[in-house]
This record gives C-alpha cells, sequence and structure tokens, in this order.
C-alpha cells in the first residue's frame, strides 16, 4: 500500500528529522491505524505509527526522538502524528511485557514504561500494517493473540468507555459540551462499534468500517444515529438527519450505552488471530 497524500509530506520531514537528529536509531517504521485501515481523511485524520529500533532507548536517544518530533510539527495539518517506540523484540511478544520505550500522544513525546504496548497496534501491524522503512511486514515476526486482545477489549469498555460516558452524559461539562459538536457523536458511536466489531470477529477495524458493521449488527432503531455518524466521518455531502444537535447528542449516547452491554454480551470470537 502506498502512504496516501497528506500523510507522505509528514513522513518525510519525519525521516528528515529524526535521522538528523539520532543517525540509524530508527530502524523500521510501519503505520498503522486509519492509513493501514484505508479510512485516511487528509487534514483530519491522525498518522498512526509502530517505530522500531534496535535495542531499549537511552536517555539520549529520547531527548534525540523529542527534538525530532517538535522539528516535525510545522508539517502537521491539524493531525496527530502518534505512535510507539518499541524493540524488534517487544514486537515479537505480548506487549504488556514490553520493555521501556518511548510514546507520542497529540504530537507530545514521552517516555513508556514497561508493559504498556497496545494489542490493538499489534494486531494492527501483523494484519493490514503499512510499511514504511525497514523489512516488510510479513517478514517481521510479531505478536498477536486474540484471548488477550478480547481480555484487552473488554477493560478498554469499562476503563474509558464508561467513563466517556458517565461525563459526557453530564451536559453541563466539557465532556458533554463536547458531544453537541459533530465530532463528538463520532467518536463515541464508531469508537464503541469498533470494540463490538473485533469482540465479535477477531478483527481490527476502521471507524467507517466500524460504522458499516454497525448497521448490520444492531437494531434498526440505531440506524439513524450511526448513519449520521457515517455522514460525518466520511465527509459525505447532505443535511444532517438531526435538526436539533441535542437529539443527535442522546442518541449518540443511548447508543453507546447500549453497545457497551451488549459487547460483554459477546462470545469468545472464532476466526484466525489476525485478518487474512
Amino acid at each position: 500500500m502506498v502512504v496516501p497524500p497528506g500523510a507522505d509530506e509528514a513522513i518525510e520531514a519525519y525521516f528528515a528529522a529524526v535521522d538528523a537528529e539520532a543517525p540509524g536509531l530508527v530502524e523500521g517504521i510501519y503505520l498503522v491505524g486509519s492509513v493501514a485501515l484505508d479510512d485516511f481523511h487528509p487534514g483530519a485524520s491522525d498518522i498512526d505509527f509502530v517505530a522500531v529500533t534496535g535495542d531499549v532507548l537511552s536517555d539520549a536517544d529520547v531527548a534525540a526522538l523529542e527534538r525530532a518530533h517538535v522539528a516535525l510539527t510545522p508539517y502537521l495539518r491539524r493531525q496527530f502524528f502518534d505512535g510507539l517506540y518499541v524493540t524488534w523484540r517487544d514486537l515479537g511478544d505480548d506487549p504488556a511485557r514490553s520493555r521501556p520505550g518511548a510514546c507520542v500522544e497529540q504530537n507530545r513525546l514521552r517516555r513508556r514504561v514497561a508493559g504498556t504496548g497496545d494489542p490493538v497496534a499489534w494486531h494492527t501491524l501483523a494484519s493490514r500494517g503499512v510499511t514504511v522503512r525497514g523489512p516488510r511486514r510479513e517478514e517481521v515476526r510479531i505478536w498477536t493473540d486474540r484471548t488477550v486482545l478480547a481480555a484487552w477489549t473488554h477493560r478498554n469498555l469499562d476503563e474509558y468507555w464508561r467513563v466517556w460516558l458517565r461525563r459526557s452524559s453530564r451536559l453541563r461539562s466539557r465532556p458533554g459540551l463536547a458531544t453537541l459538536a459533530p465530532t463528538g457523536p463520532v467518536w463515541g458511536v464508531l469508537g464503541v462499534s469498533r470494540l463490538h466489531y473485533t469482540l465479535a470477529t477477531g478483527r481490527i477495524t476502521s471507524k467507517r468500517g466500524a460504522g458499516e458493521y454497525a448497521r448490520q449488527a444492531f437494531d434498526v432503531r440505531w440506524q439513524r444515529i450511526v448513519d449520521e455518524c457515517l455522514r460525518i466521518r466520511t465527509g459525505a455531502p447532505g443535511r444532517s438527519r438531526y435538526r436539533s444537535p441535542l437529539h443527535r447528542r442522546r442518541d449518540a449516547l443511548d447508543f453507546v450505552a447500549m453497545a457497551i452491554e451488549d459487547a460483554h454480551r459477546i462470545d469468545d470470537f472464532a476466526g484466525p488471530d489476525v485478518d487474512e
């Protein structure tokens, strides 16, 4: 897969910066997230990566990477270049056993403590990752385990999404007001649908793929809010399916609450560990 327009300039700028600050340190770069899942929207989607080094990062390495990411900022257009720094050894093992490294969140690099890798990133890389430096992903030993992925997904539903729902349900709060904007319902409805899809299939999908899945997986009463979120996510022409942001917000929060409960009722999924 070729890196799509809107991501290629940022990737080139990253290589220039990181190779100037730390020559030879980054041996592999793989794109995951929306780029890998064919749901990238220039200027709106983040660029998610997994960077691989030969050994655990030293303090000097982390400082050099921090300077590189600061230098990259002017090339990012209202988007984040976020990801993980791991070793080849880390990729071949459960991320819960990964060694210390670094991560980038909202363009800010920080230390990552041992055992805090993301199994979704490992699974996405193994099945759909886009190689931009280093050996092809098919040639790299990458850990996958659908039982561990399912357990992580259930925890994420409770530790992140239930908290998000509780906070967003208070209208007179920053999270509550955010759900009145078009992106708020999209984040909740399609985000929880992605996790439901993973528990049902053992695979990883994009936000758009999650919406398409949700149209088929849930009762027809939810189709309106799902279609509205797909319209916003894809930038499709046409008017909103809701006259009132308050009504859209209510449907979105109701959907998230329903989908969390329904996801926890799914039996262990069947099928291969990664997408074929």
